[in-house]
């Protein structure tokens, strides 16, 4: 009997349009696999839409808000319907990059060194006065970036103190907590991780943005970034970049898949973790698929294999 799958995709999020983009393909690559497929774009019908027909799975082509914060993973838990991606614990620590980054601290993972700030300490407590600490401390140039957001959402480089406070505004634009964080420079890695009891990594995908910075824009548009797969590193650095990718995974307790941003800092050849990802982009240009074809899997293989292991 053919399996029943809803496919959440577009929300509310900031990401809507690469989420749709997203579950478009799936669904797509959904029905050529023979699977019975509803496209469900969540608003506020979303609970009535999920319980009027038994549903099988639901494959959640969310990004952002919402859909990689725990949001639509516990309202599923509650229905009883199984899905795809990590489950609530992990999509609640990674989307909030001040808790995962306390984590890969208190783990010895390594990550660049930051500190945050709420909106409240610019307005009231004269957190401002701290940015010339900061700069001696952790160094120029700083990446300032929303604490809760995907796909590099509301991320600038600033290079100079000058370019401190529009960067800052700009990232309190999109969260009230920002990170404030050291820039390493070197090569930008995607490690995408797929499977349950044993989780393996795919070949790592290399990112060179035009920009030399992997922005919003970058992330979203195929054009002016290169993509080397497997990544131009080093036998001996893939190794440190994949094991310390599987930390990542395991240490946000994260099933199914992931996927792990990391900069392999080019002076001391360490990886530094960034983020990691529970909902990875499925569209003509996103890095789980880019990764998943090199390893010599279709797209609709992939798609395939995260349903199976979802149900299962």
């Amino acid at each position: 009997m053919k399996k029943n799958i809803a496919v959440l995709m577009g929300g509310r999020s900031l990401e809507r349009e690469i989420s749709i983009k997203s579950g478009q393909r799936v669904s797509n690559a959904l029905r050529k696999l023979g699977y019975n497929v509803t496209k469900l774009d969540v608003d506020q019908s979303l609970v009535e839409n999920l319980t009027s027909y038994k549903f099988d799975l639901v494959y959640i082509a969310l990004h952002g808000k919402d859909g990689e914060d725990g949001t639509v993973q516990e309202m599923l838990e509650v229905l009883g319907i199984p899905y795809t991606g990590p489950g609530v614990y992990s999509n609640v620590l990674s989307f909030d990059k001040i808790i995962s980054k306390q984590i890969f601290n208190n783990l010895e993972i390594p990550t660049p060194d930051f500190y945050f700030l709420n909106a409240s300490a610019f307005s009231e407590l004269g957190a401002s006065k701290l940015l010339p600490l900061i700069i001696k401390k952790i160094g120029l140039p700083l990446v300032i970036k929303p604490s809760a957001q995907g796909s590099a959402l509301g991320i600038k480089l600033a290079k100079r103190k000058e370019d401190l406070t529009d960067a800052i505004i700009s990232a309190l634009g999109y969260s009230k907590k920002i990170i404030l964080e050291k820039y390493v420079r070197g090569t930008e890695l995607a490690v995408s991780i797929i499977g349950n009891d044993k989780p393996e990594s795919l070949p790592i995908v290399e990112i060179v943005p035009e920009k030399n910075f992997f922005d919003f824009d970058s992330r979203s548009k195929a054009s002016g970034t290169e993509y080397f797969i497997p990544a131009r590193i080093s036998p001996g650095e893939a190794k440190k970049v994949i094991d310390t990718a599987l930390s990542v995974h395991r240490a946000l307790r994260c099933t199914r898949l992931s996927r792990v941003d990391i900069i392999l800092d080019s002076r001391d050849g360490i990886p530094y973790v960034l983020e990691l990802n529970t909902s990875p982009g499925m569209t003509d240009n996103s890095l789980l698929p880019m990764a998943a074809e090199e390893a010599g899997m279709s797209f609709e293989e992939l798609v395939d294999r995260i349903v199976k292991m979802s149900i299962a």
